[in-house]
């Protein structure tokens, strides 16, 4: 009898995960609908978590707060800084207020600040420094009148580097701050 219970669990149990499989039905196109404000909706159900917010922010960017003015600024998501500071340089104000007024106008956006340092210096102060060019930036955003809880301040410090080289072009290329949309980017079609 217990011979018989080992052969047939594993059939049930197959048979139940072959049931549950079954109902899950890939994402047609016929199944992305419209809402009646003409946002394109996605079906998410069967992925993870993860996966869904990620198709839901891919199908839900945004035109609202997109001119055709401020489309350059809004393409350009990175910021530099002259060495060993954290102050804005004159050219990045044009950007920086163009996706003030963009995350202004899509209260759903959320935008990561990612500061990063050239190789020279230690570690704890480049990440200091780091910390202090992306609140720089926050703090440009938050004056411009970004609410603060679309916008989070990181910093890597000399840890991600997007250039590897040794020079000074290289190091130029690294003192930076990222703008990461999470939530809701724009859409600069």
């Amino acid at each position: 009898m217990n011979a018989v219970k080992l052969l047939v669990l594993p059939v049930l149990a197959s048979a139940l995960v072959m049931t549950g499989c079954a109902n899950r039905k890939p994402t047609t196109d016929s199944q992305a609908g419209q809402t009646p404000s003409g946002a394109t909706t996605v079906n998410t159900q069967g992925l993870s978590e993860d996966a869904a917010l990620n198709a839901q922010n891919l199908a839900g960017a945004s035109a609202k707060g997109v001119t055709e003015a401020n489309k350059a600024f809004l393409a350009k998501r990175v910021v530099h800084f002259d060495y060993d500071s954290s102050e804005l340089s004159n050219d990045d104000y044009q950007t920086l207020q163009a996706h003030a007024q963009f995350l202004m106008a899509n209260a759903n956006s959320k935008v990561a600040l990612t500061g990063h340092t050239d190789e020279r210096g230690t570690r704890e102060y480049n990440m200091a420094l780091g910390e202090r060019r992306a609140k720089a930036v926050e703090s440009f955003l938050i004056t411009s009148g970004v609410n603060a809880g679309q916008l989070e301040a990181v910093s890597y410090g000399k840890e991600m580097p997007v250039n590897p080289g040794h020079d000074e072009n290289a190091w130029k290329e690294n003192r930076r701050v990222e703008i990461n949309y999470e939530a809701v980017p724009p859409l600069l079609k």
